[in-house]
C-alpha cells in the first residue's frame, strides 16, 4: 500500500509544502489527496485523516503521523538510504535545530506574510517584528551555508529535511519582494529552480479554490 499525504491548498498550506516538496525531490511514492482550506466542512475532512485536525497528515497503513517535522523524521526512520538529513553527526545536529526552530518559531513573519504560491510579486511593508524574523533567518542561512554548504546551493550541501521546512519562507520572501542579501538570493533561486518546487507552484495555479484574506494582502 502506497503512502498518503493528506496536504491542504497547494496555493496557501506552508506546512503542507514541507514533507511535499521532500517526498517528490527524494522520489519517495506517495498518493496525494487535498483539502480545502476554509471550507464549511473542512475541519470534519481533516478529523477523518488527522487527530489534530490539520494538515498535512501522512498514513503509512495503520500509521498516521500528523505535523510536518514528524512525517520527515518519519520518513527519515522508513527510508535510511535517502540522505534526508546531513550526513554528520554536526551538520545533523544543526539541521534539526534549525528545523525545530523554523518549526515553532518566527510567527511574526508567518502572520504578516502569509504563503500564496499564486500571488504578483510586490512588496509589502515589513513590521519591525517581521524584520527582526527575517534577520534572524537570513544569518542562520548564511552562516550554516559557509560552515556545511561547501559551495553548492542549499544549506547542508544537497537538499535535505532542514531546506524543506525553510522553503515556505523563500516563498514569503519572494513573494513580497523582501530586500534580501545577495546569498540569501542565491539560496532562494536553488530552491526554486527545484523540479518540485516547480511541480507545487503549478499545482497551486490551477487550484479552484481561493480565500480572499489571503488574495487581497
Amino acid at each position: 500500500m502506497p503512502l498518503k499525504l493528506i496536504i491542504a491548498n497547494k496555493a496557501y498550506s506552508s506546512w503542507s509544502l514541507r514533507p511535499w516538496i521532500l517526498m517528490t525531490h527524494f522520489k519517495i511514492p506517495f498518493e496525494e489527496e487535498v483539502i480545502a482550506l476554509d471550507q464549511a466542512d473542512t475541519h470534519e475532512k481533516l478529523l477523518a485523516h488527522s487527530p489534530s485536525g490539520k494538515a498535512p497528515a501522512l498514513i503509512d497503513g495503520d500509521v498516521t503521523i500528523w505535523e510536518s517535522l514528524a512525517i520527515i523524521e518519519y520518513l527519515a526512520e522508513k527510508y535510511p538510504k535517502k540522505p534526508i538529513w546531513p550526513g554528520t553527526r554536526a551538520a545533523r545536529a544543526l539541521a534539526r535545530a534549525l528545523a525545530a526552530e523554523m518549526h515553532a518559531g518566527f510567527q511574526p513573519l508567518r502572520a504578516h506574510l502569509p504563503t500564496n504560491f499564486r500571488r504578483a510579486v510586490h512588496t509589502r511593508e515589513l513590521t519591525r517584528e517581521a524584520a527582526r524574523d527575517i534577520a534572524r533567518i537570513e544569518t542562520a542561512w548564511a552562516s550554516t551555508r559557509r560552515r556545511f554548504g561547501r559551495g553548492r546551493p542549499f544549506l547542508f550541501g544537497p537538499f535535505c529535511a532542514a531546506d524543506a521546512m525553510f522553503a515556505p519562507v523563500v516563498n514569503r520572501l519572494h513573494i513580497y519582494a523582501v530586500a534580501v542579501a545577495p546569498p540569501t538570493r542565491t539560496y532562494m533561486d536553488a530552491i526554486m529552480a527545484l523540479p518540485a518546487w516547480q511541480q507545487w507552484e503549478k499545482d497551486a495555479f490551477v487550484e479552484d479554490w481561493r480565500i480572499e484574506r489571503f488574495e487581497n494582502l
